[in-house]
């Protein structure tokens, strides 16, 4: 039986609910959406939708079909992305995702790379989201935490991206520099939103302070430095963050129990392609100067 032109349909139907909304997604006539409903419920023999004024919804029997459709569109986009990601140049897009904090690192390795490779298109997509390589959603990742556990993609150690204690200026010199961890419950500080959070450095604080003197808290790694920066509170950054601002000054130093394990990822399909073994050939060697990274 062959029905995937059908199912395709059926599974654009579905999605949006309408005739018009699928011919419009697939290219085809609304004619063709409805004769290809028709023909598939024929075949099956049963009915895959309750049409009514608004659209059309999905009966039991639909909504089992369109679950299989789901995974084969979900195949097929895994499919396309790794397909991308292969190729004998460096040429075509490189998707990197990675921590904020290490934007101001990473960032001119990639900016070098791409002027030595005029025909790559970077995307950096910073953040906590663990986009999926398996799906072509990033060529390389680095990660932070444990060593990601998926079988299918290729983990290499990166490290540790070193954090320090640091406020501005501005707040030493309104409550003064911490004589020791003793003095800490005297000052404020900025934290994660999550008190539980696995930041080992936030970790530490919470044993460390009281809980009320953590007055400003957000879930964003930019939005706590920029909460330090101006003053809110004492905070952690990485160590070349506080290198890099003026109005930044360390309070304690970079500890070994506060610093974060790094991790190059990549999926097993793309990881000897040239792009990939070019950029993360590049990137290592630029590592190696990085201010803030304990190899």
């Amino acid at each position: 039986m062959n029905t995937w032109d059908e199912v395709r349909t059926a599974f654009q139907v579905a999605r949006i609910g309408t005739v018009s909304g699928a011919a419009e997604v697939l290219g085809v006539h609304h004619a063709t959406v409805i004769r290809h409903i028709d023909a598939l419920e024929g075949q099956l023999g049963v009915k895959l939708f309750q049409r009514h004024a608004r659209g059309y919804t999905p009966t039991e029997a639909g909504r089992d079909l369109l679950q299989v459709a789901q995974a084969t569109d979900d195949q097929f986009a895994q499919l396309a992305g790794r397909l991308k990601g292969q190729g004998e140049g460096v040429t075509g897009e490189l998707v990197v995702t990675s921590l904020e904090q290490l934007s101001p690192l990473l960032t001119p390795v990639l900016v070098a790379f791409r002027a030595e490779h005029p025909d790559l298109k970077v995307h950096v997509l910073p953040g906590e989201r663990v986009f999926r390589l398996e799906y072509g959603e990033a060529h390389v990742a680095i990660r932070a935490g444990a060593a990601p556990q998926d079988p299918d993609n290729v983990v290499q150690p990166f490290g540790k991206l070193e954090f320090a204690m640091c406020a501005s200026k501005g707040y030493i010199d309104r409550m003064g520099m911490p004589e020791g961890e003793a003095d800490l419950a005297r000052h404020v500080f900025v934290g994660p939103e999550d008190p539980a959070s696995r930041a080992p450095f936030y970790r530490w604080l919470a044993g460390a302070v009281p809980a009320d003197r953590i007055v400003f808290r957000t879930t964003a790694g930019r939005a706590a430095l920029d909460a330090v920066t101006f003053g809110a509170g004492i905070g952690f950054a990485t160590r070349a963050a506080v290198e890099a601002s003026p109005d930044l000054v360390e309070v304690f130093p970079p500890r070994d129990d506060w610093s974060v394990p790094l991790w190059i990822v990549t999926h097993v399909d793309l990881h000897r392609s040239a792009k990939v073994q070019t950029f993360l050939t590049f990137l290592k060697a630029h590592a190696k100067d990085w201010s803030g990274i304990s190899v």
